[in-house]
């Protein structure tokens, strides 16, 4: 794939990262300096978005926090009606390495989504074993519903081609989305692939999951993804390639 002929936006959801958000900016313009990035600022009660914009993002500010699937909706709306053809989601707290983004989009060309695995081939990624069960969990559970199988259900480090980027501005789940938002996409036929990355631990600050957010997390998104995949499949002529 010629990147250089590929219109590409990182969009990266932030909810007060000052600490860390013009790190991730410099370091995604240095290894894909073609990209544009977007910051979606998620009602941040810090200096987010300045910092965001004094590194060379554009930044959209958010009235009130509404959560990753708001603020990743919101980026997907941008990308669709600015006409791009691929869209990469990143967090802000640097744990995905912007090293590992040209493998993302290069998938693109034959995938509609390609997610950044922490579990395949050599890559390896270590966290506390309640998170690495409620992963291998999701993994299961969709693997099953889809007939498909995936190792990091739970990965945000994505990139999308425009198929997608259709079909997120028009759906995208809300509270903890990246498992439902597979299963979402298979209902419409699109073609998912993982490949292994590297990630790295959060550089600043601390997750906002706590014990009892991981317990609703682990029964909301399971009935999500057991109801949306008992849904009747959207018209998919909708949609475009």
């Amino acid at each position: 794939m010629n990147l250089n002929a590929q219109r590409i936006l990182v969009i990266i959801p932030a909810y007060n990262e000052e600490a860390s958000i013009g790190a991730v900016i410099r370091e995604i313009q240095d290894h894909v300096p073609e990209a544009d990035i977007l910051v979606v600022n998620d009602g941040s009660s810090d200096r987010t978005a300045n910092c965001a914009r004094e590194a060379g993002a554009k930044v959209l500010t958010l009235p009130y926090n509404v959560g990753i699937g708001g603020g990743m909706q919101t980026g997907y709306l941008y990308a669709k009606e600015m006409g791009y053809d691929i869209a990469v989601q990143m967090d802000a707290d640097g744990q995905h390495p912007a090293g590992e983004l040209r493998s993302l989009i290069a998938g693109v060309a034959e995938q509609d989504l390609v997610i950044g695995s922490r579990f395949l081939g050599a890559a390896s990624f270590r966290s506390s074993a309640a998170r690495r069960v409620g992963i291998a969990f999701f993994s299961r559970l969709v693997s099953w519903v889809t007939g498909e199988r995936f190792t990091d259900t739970t990965s945000g480090y994505r990139a999308a081609g425009r198929k997608v980027i259709e079909l997120y501005a028009r759906y995208y789940p809300t509270d903890y989305p990246e498992v439902e938002s597979i299963v979402y996409l298979k209902r419409q036929g699109c073609r998912i692939a993982e490949i292994p990355v590297e990630m790295r631990p959060r550089t600043t600050g601390r997750s906002s999951i706590t014990p009892w957010r991981s317990a609703y997390y682990m029964v909301k998104v399971t009935l999500s993804v057991l109801m949306s995949a008992l849904r009747r499949p959207l018209n998919r002529t909708a949609v475009t390639e």
